[in-house]
């Protein structure tokens, strides 16, 4: 039997194997994949330690940037978020890919976000970086990151001149976000919800919005983006996009999406 496994802490309520799970059995193969509980500076041990028989490992907080660090190689988009969500086996090792790059892209792609010129990121974690990585392949040229602390969104304007994207750094406590949301093509919000709860009438004025936060639901955001009629992209829609990638790399087989956006939408009725 194949094995994978997604990787973080705290991970009991990770959605992934219902989503990988679902599609291992749909594409008849034999695989297990389930939730193995790993600190950051425990990556390396616990990787290593895996047999032949792991084909591929999600890598969710706090493990994304120890998981590039380990990687033998790595895709030149997990290199330039400066962070990997997934770990493949090769020959040389372990490869290193970012899929949530791919969950941004998707997620706005289905809302029928074609393109654009500006976005704004609210937010400048690890998030932050990928949701950079998704505008450059989206065709944006510029981002506004709004922060409440400028001095730590270094790392996100380093990735967004890896992508090739100009960046400026706003922040918060002194910036009109209903007129900088009104002028962007998306916006996209990594906070927690609570954080956006004075903030969301303002985020919902941009005409795509993408909330990376889906618990509980329904956020601040997503609330007020149903107000104005904006189309909204989800978290749940991201986390789906990101996984079609891992499933497609770990079994080289196309993922079925049909059957994992249904395993989803069951486990989600279970638990509500």
């Amino acid at each position: 039997m194949r094995k994978a496994a997604v990787i973080g802490s705290p991970i009991e309520h990770s959605l992934s194997p219902v989503l990988h799970n679902a599609a291992y059995a749909a594409l008849g193969l034999d695989w297990e994949y389930t939730r193995l509980e790993c600190a950051e500076a425990d990556v390396p041990a616990l990787v290593s330690s895996l047999g032949p028989e792991w084909a591929g490992l999600s890598c969710t907080m706090p493990t994304k940037r120890a998981a590039l660090a380990f990687a033998s190689s790595a895709t030149a988009r997990a290199s330039a978020v400066g962070a990997a969500n997934t770990l493949v086996r090769v020959d040389s090792g372990w490869h290193a890919d970012c899929t949530d790059v791919d969950g941004v892209v998707g997620a706005l792609r289905e809302k029928g976000f074609s393109g654009g010129r500006h976005g704004v990121v609210l937010g400048a974690g690890g998030t932050a970086t990928a949701a950079l990585a998704g505008f450059a392949e989206l065709g944006l040229s510029s981002v506004s990151l709004v922060v409440r602390d400028p001095s730590r969104a270094g790392e996100a304007v380093e990735t967004a001149a890896r992508v090739g994207i100009g960046a400026e750094v706003l922040e918060l406590s002194s910036v009109d976000l209903a007129v900088l949301a009104g002028a962007a093509d998306v916006l996209v919000s990594t906070v927690p919800a609570p954080a956006t709860a004075p903030l969301a009438s303002a985020l919902a004025r941009a005409p795509y919005v993408l909330d990376v936060i889906y618990h509980p639901w329904p956020t601040p955001v997503a609330a007020a983006v149903a107000q104005t009629g904006a189309r909204l992209a989800t978290g749940l829609d991201m986390l789906l996009h990101q996984a079609f990638g891992q499933v497609e790399q770990f079994t080289g087989k196309p993922a079925p999406r049909d059957v994992m956006r249904e395993a989803l939408d069951a486990e989600l009725a279970l638990r509500s």
